[in-house]
């Protein structure tokens, strides 16, 4: 992914004078941005970087339907189990990893049934199928070691990807989306939607500079016509590197009057996401009580925490993305540290899985069978072993509970 980011944005910066852009509908004005919705699912989303009174409402409505579902399955409603929380990372063909993990934790026997599932880029692929349960994995591994780089991206002639919006279009990756997103698998989403459960996935508004969540059990349970292809959308958008692949441009309203949005990879913005580092008191000033319920976060990091040493070539290209690369590893590395020190805050149980520096592979291209299929076998090696979750960051002290 660092490598594809890399060169699209150099792409971006090599093209910046030579041509006008394409047409699209109007952008939404900056003041109207938390405005503006989709057409026949007002509801779905979610900016969570300055109000958050929005997202704690949601947490509010979902905890009823938790509440809701005790009741219909015969249980206490007061006595809900604990919270299991996983959130996926982007990565690129890294996205091995974490179906390699999710296969092996199912082997091991020791899998929960996550209340909620987050997912970035890669891991906005991913989070559908886990959120859907073990059932699903064969899907996941089949994705995450047999990709080739035509089946996820359409790589245009070099004119047309410098003359339009990106070197390659996502077309390929949208045939492999609708072979499995399908109606039927939105209705199992929206089933569990109603349990309360959450499925979320993140894109960038390049217009706005800002990450935007999206609520994908909404969508699934909102019934509306265009439902299946905005789930779709917002996958592909998750996953389009600005300037290396088309961005999605996504239809809203604001007042009734059209705009248009346009959605780049969510990990422009932040690589993996749990939950705002101010909603659990703020969630307990909405509920009027102390929030009880044990939390478990798990992390999985397609990539690693450690710097990777590469030679660098003495051109301007091979320099801009050798320092681009660097930029999103050390960002990435960032998100993880960012959401352990909220966990720590909130005395949430904390676990990370992360590709180590005992994984060694020769340099290889992008979408390298032989690579993803390793990868693969050693997040699913670490699983079923139990070694593949830390308790906290390299360097970072581990919480006493």
């Amino acid at each position: 992914m660092r490598r594809a980011l890399a060169i699209g944005i150099a792409a971006v910066v090599v093209s910046l004078p030579a041509c006008a852009p394409l047409p699209r509908r109007d952008p939404v004005p900056e003041a109207m941005t938390e405005r503006a919705i989709i057409p026949g699912i007002p509801n779905c989303r979610l900016w969570l970087d300055r109000d958050i009174k929005p997202y704690t409402d949601m947490i509010v409505r979902r905890m009823a339907r938790e509440r809701e579902a005790a009741v219909q399955a015969g249980l206490r409603p007061d006595a809900l189990p604990p919270i299991q929380f996983l959130a996926i990372s982007g990565g690129g063909d890294d996205g091995a990893f974490a179906a390699g993990v999710l296969s092996g934790w199912t082997a091991s026997g020791n899998r929960p049934e996550f209340t909620a599932v987050t997912g970035i880029s890669a891991g906005a692929l991913i989070a559908p199928f886990a959120y859907l349960g073990p059932k699903y994995d064969d899907v996941v591994r089949h994705v995450a070691t047999s990709l080739r780089p035509g089946d996820v991206f359409h790589r245009r002639n070099i004119v047309s990807g410098l003359l339009g919006d990106g070197i390659a279009g996502s077309e390929p990756l949208r045939r492999l989306i609708e072979k499995y997103v399908t109606p039927e698998l939105l209705e199992e989403i929206a089933t569990e939607e109603a349990k309360g459960r959450a499925l979320e996935i993140g894109t960038t508004d390049l217009d706005a500079g800002r990450q935007v969540i999206w609520d994908m059990g909404a969508i699934a349970a909102s019934k509306a016509p265009g439902a299946l292809e905005l789930f779709r959308n917002i996958m592909i958008a998750s996953t389009s590197i600005p300037g290396a692949v088309s961005p999605i441009m996504i239809d809203v309203e604001v007042d009734g009057r059209p705009y248009q949005e346009m959605h780049v990879d969510g990990g422009v913005i932040t690589q993996l996401f749990t939950y705002p580092a101010r909603a659990l008191p703020d969630l307990e000033k909405a509920i009027g009580m102390k929030f009880s319920r044990d939390i478990h976060v798990y992390l999985m990091r397609n990539g690693r925490l450690e710097p990777e040493w590469a030679p660098t070539p003495r051109r301007t290209l091979g320099i801009g993305e050798r320092a681009i690369s660097a930029l999103v590893q050390a960002e990435g590395v960032g998100d993880v540290h960012r959401v352990y020190r909220t966990a720590l805050q909130d005395g949430v149980d904390f676990n990370l899985a992360y590709i180590g520096s005992d994984f060694r592979t020769a340099a290889h291209p992008m979408f390298d069978s032989a690579y993803m299929q390793a990868l693969y076998d050693y997040g699913y090696r670490l699983a079923v072993s139990g070694a593949a979750w830390h308790k906290s960051p390299p360097d970072e002290p581990i919480p006493r509970r």
